[in-house]
């Protein structure tokens, strides 16, 4: 019977194995293609839990936000359940890479050096980065810090790398999470605070007591979808759903159901990309991850 057992253990190890190197890529990259999605019935979406108005958990425990928006209406057309996995800023990528999401909407701003370990599909939001400070001291130019000033950031995130590579001698005070972040704004645990300009900005209009003095820091870039890397299948039919969505209108829809409240109408056209295409989707400010995203959904088409 113990010979038995440790035969059985040995098979289902190795039946185990197999199964997970054919879901390994070359760069042991695991992901699920879109038929095994399909077949599954559920998809996991990793989102933020704490970021309003774009992923939250609200009161009543149910995610709600921009993303959200999004995220439910990708899984009505692809006929599955909606998982969502709570994400750090961090943990994007890895989440990817090891498989424990099939899609991150978070927030994720496109950049040419994510773009080499996921791959976006087009974008949906438009984004910069920007500085919010107390009203007791408004940070209008980040070359007025002192030596002694300390400038938050999250790690994993677009305003850190950009910090970092610009403002070297700049000294940062480094958070997990947004609401780790928040409170030491707060707290007075630094003069500012530098992140997307759509959360800077959205902070300031629901916390009576703080100014954007800089909105809008560096390039314009983009906020998309992403897959893991590789992963063809899934990526082909985000960017064709995209563009689908674009040609009703949805993300209007969407900003208007879940931003307007703490926006207003004023920034709906700054912020909104309809279809994946940009003002000027040729520029020098598109990047190479977002032309390529362009070139294939045309390809699909």
């Amino acid at each position: 019977m113990k010979k038995l057992r440790k035969a059985a253990a040995v098979t289902l190890s190795l039946a185990l194995g197999l199964s997970m190197a054919a879901s390994v890529s070359a760069d042991d990259v695991v992901y699920r293609t879109l038929d095994e999605i399909k077949e599954d019935g559920t998809i996991n979406i990793g989102v933020f839990s704490d970021k309003n108005p774009f992923g939250y958990v609200d009161e009543n425990g149910e995610y709600q936000g921009y993303d959200i928006y999004l995220a439910n209406r990708l899984g009505e057309d692809l006929g599955v359940e909606v998982n969502f996995v709570s994400t750090e800023a961090a943990n994007r990528v890895e989440y990817l890479q090891t498989g424990k999401v099939d899609i991150i909407l978070a927030n994720f701003t496109v950049t040419d050096e994510r773009a080499e370990q996921v791959d976006f599909a087009l974008p949906y939001m438009n984004v910069a980065l920007g500085v919010v400070s107390p009203d007791s001291r408004v940070i209008e130019s980040l070359d007025d810090l002192g030596e002694d000033d300390q400038v938050i950031v999250i790690s994993g995130t677009t305003a850190e790398t950009y910090l970092i590579e610009n403002y070297p001698d700049l000294k940062l005070q480094k958070y997990d999470s947004y609401a780790t972040a928040k409170n030491a704004l707060e707290n007075g645990n630094g003069v500012c605070w530098a992140n997307d300009n759509t959360e800077v900005i959205a902070y300031a209009l629901q916390n009576e007591g703080y100014t954007v003095g800089i909105p809008s820091l560096g390039s314009q870039d983009t906020i998309a979808p992403a897959v893991s890397k590789g992963n063809e299948s899934l990526l082909n039919w985000l960017n064709e759903e995209i563009t689908a969505l674009g040609e009703e209108q949805f993300f209007h829809a969407a900003y208007e159901a879940t931003l307007a409240d703490t926006y207003g109408m004023d920034y709906e056209e700054s912020l909104v990309v309809e279809g994946g295409v940009t003002a000027e989707p040729q520029s020098e400010g598109a990047t190479e991850a977002e032309l390529t995203a362009a070139e294939e959904a045309t390809e699909a088409e």
